[in-house]
């Protein structure tokens, strides 16, 4: 076999670094990007945080590279930045302008407080009991996998493995974990919760305890009469022990759920005027960027400086000048989209739910010349301000259902889960739609889809099953 060279021509896509940042802020959501834009006026010093509704342009399209910059080795530095380097100097050494570490008096973050979470009341906890050492390490184990809910989501063979500890040793710390407030934190699934809970109560060794142990499934179903059958006790005595049940917490760490109420503040406005929808950007409250004029007048005019720092200064620059353009071509394309689904979901923003089309990714992608993946990453974590109420871009995204009869074409399955919804709203609460029945009436309206569509579209809406919906008065 004989060795030669060959000489191959080949194209390739590389993703350069400033091609990933705009990728990266096409993607993030209002509160990142501020918090991002924030952290660069922070760590580039070529950046500014504009004031004015009017600043000076910025030729953005020249880069130092671009506008003949003299050669480093041949200029001279300039006596302002001498005067720059010297007046921050001398202010550190009057004393005029005191530093952090001098000052006694808290910050004002530092006067702030936060509710205690579940986690630091249950280690609290932890340091205050009568544990071996041995316990104590387990049992911060066992409290870090305690999920919101107040549940432990690991088995207890992994703790043991993690820890290095027998079984044995795990079920010691677990138990003491679990006497902790609130009750029945620690618990592995609900009927352990509701134990504990009866166990600090003193209702052990109870009819209750017997019907949590034994009967939880049909509590769940409210199928009493069989549960009064199978204890050979009275229904009212069953339905007593049942109330008893529903005074327990089935989530323990609900109390310390530190889920408030997220105020979302849309990224577009649609706006009506006559007959016809504007796209409105909202960029109030973000940071208005510019470049420095002064580090720019240094890296233009003749001045001697190391290399060092005129490369420095010539790389922030042209890194500042990339998030200005990313952040505006980002800008750019949140317009194009949101005008893409105003375009294609009119009967929307004129009507309600109920007219919502079948959408998807390609059709928004075709329409405005851009790949399907730009289309979901615009779409991710943004908000539109509609005359319908504020919904996230990825909201007018979904399938279609095949809508039979006189009527013919698609239906969203948006509209057809809002269906279900209302459905459910005006129902017997003595005698609750089933699945099937929720289908049959769909199919009255020359809706097709199958029943477990309508157990999965129930599921979404977080709607229970039929029995569990049933109200007997």
């Amino acid at each position: 076999m004989k060795t030669r060279l060959d000489l191959r021509l080949t194209q390739k896509l590389v993703m350069t670094p400033q091609l990933q940042q705009a990728i990266k802020l096409l993607q993030l959501s209002r509160l990142e990007l501020s918090q991002t834009v924030s952290q660069e006026l922070l760590e580039n010093p070529l950046l500014e945080e504009s004031t004015q509704d009017l600043e000076e342009p910025v030729d953005e399209k020249k880069t130092p590279d671009d506008e003949e910059l003299p050669d480093p080795k041949e200029t001279e530095l300039s006596s302002q930045w001498e005067e720059y380097i010297g007046d921050i100097q001398r202010e550190d050494k009057s004393g005029e302008y005191p530093s952090a570490a001098g000052d006694d008096a808290p910050s004002y973050e530092q006067t702030l407080t936060r509710p205690q979470s579940l986690s630091e009341h249950l280690h609290w906890q932890l340091r205050m009991s009568v544990a071996t050492p041995p316990e104590v390490e387990i049992g911060k184990l066992i409290i870090g996998n305690i999920d919101e809910e107040g549940y432990l989501r690991v088995a207890v063979e992994e703790l043991a493995a993690s820890a290095e500890a027998t079984i044995e040793e795990v079920e010691r710390a677990l138990k003491l974990v679990q006497g902790f407030d609130p009750m029945g934190v620690g618990a592995r699934d609900l009927r352990e919760c509701l134990l504990i809970q009866l166990e600090q109560l003193g209702l052990k060794s109870t009819i209750t305890e017997v019907m949590i142990t034994n009967h939880l499934k049909e509590i769940e179903t409210r199928k009493y009469q069989g549960i009064a059958k199978s204890l050979g006790v009275r229904l009212d005595e069953v339905l007593a022990v049942v109330k008893i049940i529903q005074g327990l917490e089935p989530k323990p760490g609900r109390p310390f759920f530190t889920d408030e109420a997220q105020v979302i503040i849309p990224d577009i406005f649609i706006v009506k005027s006559d007959d016809d929808y504007s796209v409105v950007l909202n960029d109030d409250g973000l940071p208005k960027l510019r470049i420095s004029a002064y580090y720019q007048k240094l890296l233009s005019e003749k001045s001697q400086a190391p290399d060092t720092i005129r490369n420095y200064l010539a790389d922030r620059f042209r890194s500042a000048v990339w998030l200005v353009r990313s952040i505006e071509q980002r800008n750019r394309t949140i317009c194009k989209v949101a005008q893409s689904i105003v375009k294609f979901q009119r009967e929307f923003f004129e009507k309600g739910v109920d007219y919502l089309k079948p959408l998807v990714l390609r059709q928004v992608a075709d329409d405005i010349s851009m790949h399907e993946s730009t289309i979901s990453r615009v779409t991710t974590n943004k908000y539109m301000h509609t005359p319908q109420g504020i919904f996230e871009l990825k909201y007018f995204f979904n399938s279609s259902i095949t809508r039979g009869g006189e009527f013919g074409g698609e239906m969203s399955s948006v509209s057809v889960r809002e269906l279900i919804r209302q459905m459910v709203l005006q129902e017997d609460q003595k005698n609750p739609l089933k699945d099937q029945d929720i289908v049959e009436r769909l199919k009255g309206q020359h809706i097709e889809i199958a029943r477990r569509t309508v157990a999965k579209y129930r599921s979404e809406l977080k709607i229970p099953q039929a029995s569990r919906r049933r109200y007997d008065s």
